[in-house]
């Protein structure tokens, strides 16, 4: 599973790309949120608060309880605002 981070996302990752292979009773983007936090450090801090990330499977947006499979792409970022 290859997994992006955006803006501040990124910077408390400490990257922007990583390929991620998550235990198999990870099947929904809540379940992968919550096996990234266990790795801790930039991960756990970056997905505290998942009011303030967005999430894409695929280029989609989608909602925590959307599937995710080993060969999709994840991508997390701030919500985006126009102006």
């Amino acid at each position: 599973m290859k997994v992006l981070y955006f803006a501040w996302l990124r910077d408390k990752v400490g990257f922007g790309e990583e390929s991620v292979t998550p235990p198999t009773d990870v099947g929904d983007v809540a379940g992968l949120v919550d096996w990234l936090r266990g790795r801790g450090g930039g991960h756990a801090e970056a997905l505290a608060d998942m009011a303030m990330v967005r999430v894409a499977v695929n280029q989609e947006y989608v909602t925590l309880d959307q599937p995710v499979a080993a060969d999709d792409e994840v991508a997390f970022f701030p919500p985006v605002t126009g102006g």
